[in-house]
């Protein structure tokens, strides 16, 4: 029996291994442009309460990210996406995050202890499937971040977590105004 237990505990090990050199595989992929793709849209509760909608965000700057609270790379991003909430905000822009594989209570509770002041709200099939078009094979890793300027066009989608540097520079780049078009 104790050998049996051993196998079986060295065999979860493995995996868990395996799952983790996936997970650092996937969080290490390349940012990339859409053109002038037009964002999804979307509109549902978030875990505050509120509304939280894509008209409502018409104008501003705001960056989508797929995330979970039991994922290492999401987790260690937020508290850079924390301080650039705070920082940009009054200029215009917002995180909206949306948990994969959640519970309400529990997601709740983990916005608290990490200070989550964007609006939050639960993933489901419409909104991953919505997302997950502009990935070729659909939304299949997380964090994944989707990039919308002050037009409604996603111009970047980006898989993994990034560094507060990574996102600052997007944030930047999705506030500058929309070009003026010539008739």
């Amino acid at each position: 029996m104790k050998s049996l237990n051993y196998s079986v505990g060295k065999a979860v090990a493995g995996k868990a291994l395996a799952v983790a050199a996936l997970m650092v595989l996937v969080t290490v992929g390349a940012a990339y442009a859409v053109p002038s793709a037009i964002a999804p849209s979307f509109s549902g509760t978030g875990l505050d309460g509120r509304q939280i909608s894509s008209r409502q965000l018409s104008g501003k700057a705001y960056i989508v990210n797929f995330f979970a609270s039991w994922c290492p790379p999401c987790r260690a991003e937020i508290p850079d996406m924390v301080e650039l909430q705070k920082a940009y905000n009054a200029k215009g822009f917002t995180f909206v995050g949306v948990a994969v594989n959640e519970n309400d209570e529990s997601m709740r509770k983990f916005m608290k202890m990490n200070g989550i002041t964007y609006p939050v709200m639960m993933a489901d099939q419409q909104l991953v499937s919505a997302y997950g078009r502009f990935i070729e094979g659909g939304l299949r890793s997380i964090p994944t971040s989707f990039v919308v300027n002050r037009s409604g066009k996603i111009i970047r989608v980006v898989p993994g977590a990034r560094s507060r540097a990574d996102f600052e520079k997007m944030i930047i780049e999705a506030l500058k105004p929309a070009a003026k078009t010539l008739k």
